[in-house]
């Protein structure tokens, strides 16, 4: 059970200070830039280069700065001041662009590349120090160490340009909302929480409702108003945003590809996927083509069903049937799971308060990683919306970590869900331990006049999700900062997270948390019944829609010779995979892509090639053993999330299953 204690409880030196004014993050920088300016000199000037007097300090630096760094870029994503957004967003630029300069010091390189080519050297050191060495010489390499001179000066030129647009590109986002504005009667559909404490306008004599595209606003209103107008609008509002950000996305692939020749790769995706577990765009398209094969199959009945039930509407209002297009996906999709398991958002989220879920499904996760969370009161956090969490070993006085939940949408701040590895937890160098930092940032729906803060199954799902990375990085312990946590594999670091989202499906583990807001009962075991039974409906169509984004993404990225229009191939390849008419409005939907910007580049078909290991590793070990099976958790502990990136995925997969990997369990949750 969480429990709450003061600040005073937390350790010192713990805690990490958000409170930084644009003064503070400027200096910060400078000091962080010249500190690391300093150690790489040093390290550079070694005569006789070895482990300890190379590779040892150039770690330590990551270990000692990478929570300064963390924190004054991630005050971009979470504060209410323009300014230090501003500031935050330039840390960023400045410490991309040392850290650019920094993996292309030629001086640097020649006496990392001395360490690494002393067989004798090699020879003596344990896996992680090894495994360190090697990764810092092939960043090296892979920045272009290899090369001549004026080669490495236009590398560097790249490097510093893609840093720059990606920034660019994440703050028009996040600052970059839709909004329309609707009568009552055209958000007929919409439940009457939706509506309290919305803001209105007049218009035109009107009084009308204020939708914007954040999440809580958009997906209701997709999924649940009955005018096709209404949602077609919304669609168009959400697909029109941010149309400055194609010229960056555009200039950015075309630089990704500059950068693979020079390097002497053929496509940008080949050079990705090097480190990758797939290893080659070969090995990505097969299996992205596979699945769309399997998956069409499904989507062939599904479309039936749906068209069904639009040409049934269209026939009661006297209109003619059009076809289906981007903005009837959700709405049908959502009304044939209604229909076929009399179930409904609406309903289910009453047995979903913000409050109780968040409080069980911390509970799953102390129960099965053996851990206790005590929560701070009156916390030093950026946001009085944001709640602090000590961890600690469920047995002893043994101190893990801290982790901070920010769930609520507010203007400037990021309008995903996502985790920031804050600090990595590390071994200083008198053999103690610094603790790990993890930060949740989410946009649930916020609590009404009348109702606290309700939320759709999905959204548990999705805090499931997440919660999964946090613990990923708070239950980690590497030796080297650089191989904590999520710093695993692109197309492995989903999977631990992905199965955690089993628990939401597991009736058992619904009825610890699910009450009703009101009364407080369980939620009744024939909804449970009904929700599960919902589980895979229009899984055929909901997968189509990550080949087609993982296919996007090696549509633009797999390229040998750059002539692809990012925003076109969107559009086509949306319409081709998805199933669904674009309607004759023109949208651009990769200009709010930010995977394609965020470090997601030729890695998105990474979301279901590590669902292939996610549903393995649950139904190979938690749904055989007892997912309350404690042994089971240690296991996973100490097997997937321990290591972290101290060892190839592929090692931590099978040491926990026993045996290699398989898609036997994927295929048939999906229904195949």
């Amino acid at each position: 059970m969480t429990t709450t204690a003061p600040p005073s409880t937390a350790l010192k030196g713990t805690v990490l200070n958000f409170n930084l004014s644009p003064q503070d993050i400027h200096s910060l920088v400078d000091a962080l830039i010249a500190r690391g300016k300093k150690i790489q000199d040093a390290v550079a000037a070694q005569a006789s280069p070895t482990f300890e007097n190379v590779i040892v300090p150039l770690a330590t630096r990551e270990n000692d700065q990478g929570a300064d760094y963390s924190v004054v870029t991630f005050l971009q994503n979470v504060s209410t001041d323009k300014e230090i957004r501003d500031a935050s967003t330039e840390a960023e630029e400045k410490l991309d662009a040392f850290e650019i300069e920094s993996l292309m010091r030629e001086d640097v390189y020649k006496v990392v590349r001395a360490v690494f080519d002393n067989k004798e050297e090699m020879a003596r050191l344990g896996p992680e120090d090894r495994r360190l060495v090697e990764k810092i010489e092939l960043q090296h390499r892979r920045n272009g160490l290899a090369l001549g001179k004026e080669q490495r000066g236009r590398l560097g030129e790249i490097k510093k340009r893609l840093s720059e647009l990606g920034i660019k590109y994440s703050r028009n986002v996040n600052e970059g909302d839709g909004r329309e504005t609707f009568t009552r009667e055209e958000l007929e559909g919409l439940p009457n929480d939706y509506f309290e404490g919305r803001p209105t306008e007049i218009v035109d004599g009107v009084e009308k409702y204020v939708v914007t595209t954040k999440y809580p606003d958009l997906f209701p209103a997709l999924r649940l108003a009955k005018r096709e107008e209404t949602r077609k609008r919304l669609s168009i509002a959400e697909g029109q945003r941010c149309p400055e950000n194609i010229p960056l996305l555009q200039e950015a692939v075309e630089l990704r590809l500059e950068s693979a020749k020079l390097l002497g790769y053929n496509t940008h995706a080949e050079y990705v996927l090097e480190e990758h577990m797939a290893k080659t765009p070969k090995a990505v398209l097969e299996f992205e083509g596979d699945l769309r094969e399997r998956l069409n199959v499904l989507a062939d009945k599904e479309i039936e069903e749906i068209e069904v039930l639009k040409r049934a509407d269209k026939a009661a209002a006297g209109e003619p049937y059009e076809g289906l297009f981007s903005w009837d996906f959700r709405y049908y999709t959502n009304l044939v799971k209604e229909r076929k398991h009399n179930i409904s958002d609406e309903e289910v989220k009453q047995y979903f308060p913000m409050k109780e879920v968040t409080r069980g499904i911390l509970d799953i996760y102390q129960k099965m990683l053996s851990l206790r969370f005590v929560k701070i009161e009156g916390p030093p956090v950026w946001h009085p919306d944001v709640d602090m969490y000590e961890v600690w070993e469920a047995e002893g006085e043994q101190f893990v970590g801290h982790f901070y939940l920010d769930l609520y949408p507010r203007d400037g701040k990021y309008n995903h869900a996502a985790v920031w590895p804050i600090r990595a937890g590390y071994e200083r160098p008198d053999g103690s331990r610094q603790y790990p930092v993890a930060a949740m940032v989410a946009n649930f729906p916020k609590p009404t006049a009348s109702a606290p803060a309700l939320l759709k199954h999905d959204d548990a799902t999705t805090l499931l999700h997440e919660l999964g990375h946090v613990f990923h990085g708070i239950c980690s312990v590497t030796k080297w900062a650089r191989f904590h946590g999520t710093s695993t594999e692109t197309d492995f670091v989903e999977a631990p997270s992905q199965m955690l989202e089993n628990w939401c499906w597991e009736p058992s583990v619904l009825r610890q948390f699910a009450v009703h807001y009101k009364t407080g009962e369980p939620i009744p075991d024939q909804l449970v019944k009904r929700l599960v039974a919902a589980k895979n409906e229009s899984a055929g169509l909901f997968n189509l829609r990550q080949v087609f984004f993982g296919l996007y993404d090696m549509g633009i990225h797999n390229t040998a010779d750059g002539k692809v229009d990012v925003k076109e191939l969107y559009t086509t390849l949306r319409e081709e995979i998805g199933r669904f008419k674009n309607g004759d409005i023109d949208t651009w939907g990769s200009s709010t892509f930010g995977h394609m910007m965020g470090g997601y580049d030729s890695g998105y078909y990474g979301y279901l090639w590590s669902e292939v290991f996610s549903a393995d590793m649950f139904a190979s070990r938690f749904l055989k053993d007892g997912i309350d099976n404690p042994k089971t958790g240690l296991d996973y502990r100490r097997e997937v999330l321990l290591p972290g990136g101290s060892r190839d995925a592929s090692v931590s997969l099978e040491m926990f299953l026993g045996r290699a990997p398989n898609n036997k369990a994927f295929l048939k949750s999906i229904g195949l």
